[in-house]
C-alpha cells in the first residue's frame, strides 16, 4: 500500500520555494512563522465505512490543515474520519517558531501549554462563558480602542480546577464587533458551539502568550485567520475536491495531497494565490486547448497587475 506520507518532502520542498505574498505591513516585523490550523468536512458515501460522522446514511471525512498565512500555501494535511479530534491532529502538527491562529473549537487550556512548550506562540479565540482570574489590566491606545479593543488583562484562565492546565499568565483581549443594524443579517455561531444567533452586535474575548505585541496587532492577526476558510472554498469548489476518486481513507488522502501540490505548484509558478482563471487556464494548457505563448501571456499579465497594485 502506498504511503500517502512519502509525498511530505514534495509539499515541503515546494513550501521553500513559495515566496511571501501577503503585502500588509503590520506583519512584517513579526519573526514568527504564522500559521493557521483548522478542518473542513469533506461529505462521504454510505459505503465509506470508515468516514464516520453522523449516522451510517451520512459518512464524511476532515481535512485537518496547516496554513501558511504570509505565503498563502498549505504546510501540512491529514485526512481523518469527521468525528476525530481537531485539538489531538493540531498537537501532531506542532513545531518550534510558529505563531498559531486559532478559532473557538481549538480553545483548550492544556493544548495553550502544548503549544508553548513546542517553542511556539497562540492567539486563539476563547469562548464567551471563559472565566478568569485578573492579575493586571493593560491600558488601551487610541489605535486599540478604534481597533474595537474594550480590554487588554493579563490573567490566568480557567476555573480554580482547570488552572493547572495552562498555568502561565496570558493575555486577554476584549474586542467588540460593530454590526450593521440595516442590511438584513445571516446566523452565526456562537463561539460557545452551541446555539445560533442573529445579533450583529457582539463582543469576542482573544487570548494570546504574546505580551510584546500592540492588542490590535493581535486582533488583526486573528482576522486574518479566515485565509484558512478561503482556501477551503477554493480546494472543494474551484479545484474540485468535492468529488473523490477513491473510496478508501488511503486513496482519498493521495487524492487531498495530489490537489495540494497542484495549488502549490500554481503560487509557485505565478508567484501569487490561485484564482479561477489561472486554473482554467492550466487545465486548458494541460489538454492542448493553450499553447505555452498563451500560458506565458497569461502568467505575464499577472505580474503586471501586481506591479500596478503596488504602484
Amino acid at each position: 500500500m502506498f504511503d500517502p506520507q512519502l509525498l511530505d518532502p514534495v509539499i515541503a520542498q515546494l513550501a521553500q520555494k513559495a515566496l511571501p505574498l501577503e503585502k500588509d505591513p503590520r506583519l512584517k516585523n513579526l519573526q514568527q512563522e504564522l500559521v493557521s490550523v483548522d478542518g473542513s468536512l469533506l461529505p462521504a458515501l454510505p459505503k465509506m465505512l470508515w468516514a464516520l460522522w453522523l449516522d451510517d446514511e451520512h459518512r464524511a471525512a476532515k481535512l485537518h490543515l496547516e496554513f501558511d498565512i504570509k505565503r498563502h500555501i498549505p504546510l501540512q494535511a491529514k485526512i481523518t474520519d469527521a468525528n476525530s479530534n481537531e485539538k489531538q491532529s493540531l498537537r501532531e502538527f506542532l513545531s518550534p517558531n510558529k505563531l498559531y491562529i486559532l478559532d473557538a473549537g481549538y480553545a483548550e487550556y492544556k493544548l495553550f501549554s502544548d503549544i508553548k512548550a513546542s517553542q511556539s506562540s497562540f492567539v486563539v479565540r476563547i469562548q464567551d462563558n471563559a472565566v478568569w482570574k485578573t492579575i493586571n489590566q493593560r491600558p488601551l491606545t487610541k489605535v486599540d480602542k478604534q481597533a474595537g479593543i474594550t480590554q487588554d488583562i493579563i490573567g490566568r484562565l480557567g476555573s480554580q480546577a482547570k488552572q493547572a492546565d495552562c498555568p502561565e499568565p496570558l493575555r486577554i483581549i476584549e474586542v467588540f464587533h460593530k454590526g450593521d443594524s440595516v442590511a438584513k443579517r445571516k446566523t452565526r455561531v456562537s463561539s460557545k458551539k452551541t446555539f445560533r444567533t442573529t445579533q450583529s452586535d457582539y463582543s469576542m474575548l482573544l487570548a494570546t502568550d504574546r505580551m510584546d505585541l500592540p492588542a490590535e496587532t493581535i486582533v488583526l492577526l486573528y482576522r486574518y485567520r479566515w485565509q484558512v476558510e478561503l482556501f477551503f472554498r477554493w480546494f472543494k469548489c474551484i479545484l474540485g475536491c468535492k468529488h473523490f476518486l477513491a473510496q478508501s481513507q488511503n486513496g482519498l488522502t493521495i487524492q487531498v495531497y495530489c490537489a495540494l501540490i497542484a495549488s502549490m505548484l500554481i503560487t509557485v509558478w505565478t508567484g501569487r494565490k490561485p484564482t479561477k482563471r489561472t486554473f482554467e487556464m492550466l487545465s486548458f494548457y494541460f489538454m492542448g486547448w493553450a499553447d505555452d505563448e498563451e500560458l506565458a501571456r497569461h502568467i505575464e499579465r499577472l505580474a503586471q497587475i501586481d506591479q500596478h497594485a503596488v504602484v
